[in-house]
């Protein structure tokens, strides 16, 4: 059975540094692709990174490039996130997803059937 488990969120100050990680089971991350998303109270759920595993290439939402890098660790069907300077507009629940294709990668809901169940990251000072 498929099953995607999000750990290491949690509370940092602005400036500060989170590692998200995304362990799946049931199946090899090597033949899929995964994807990071945010929801923030009362706003819809939004596509934060995500990497495809046909030829590795990464996308990230332009409020969080070149903060944010998507990673993933084959041996241990693990994806992670790295989230360094962190900012107010951070927080929200951190899900990450897989598509039922190893291409492309994809800042759409919509496009991933598989779900974990969220860890949540605050930002405050």
């Amino acid at each position: 059975q498929l099953q995607l488990v999000e750990s290491g969120g949690g509370f940092m100050q602005p400036g500060g540094s989170l590692r998200l990680s995304c362990t799946v089971s049931g199946t090899t991350l090597r033949n899929y692709a995964i994807g990071w998303f945010r929801q923030a109270p009362g706003k819809g759920r939004e596509g934060v990174a995500c990497s495809n595993s046909r030829d590795g290439k990464v996308r990230y939402a332009d409020s969080v490039e070149g903060r944010f890098t998507i990673s993933r660790d084959i041996a241990n069907n693990t994806v992670y996130l790295q989230m360094n300077s962190l900012q107010p507009d951070d927080p929200g629940v951190y899900y990450c997803a897989q598509r039922h294709t190893s291409f492309p990668c994809s800042s759409q809901p919509r496009e991933y059937p598989h779900w974990g169940q969220g860890t949540q990251v605050t930002v405050s000072s």
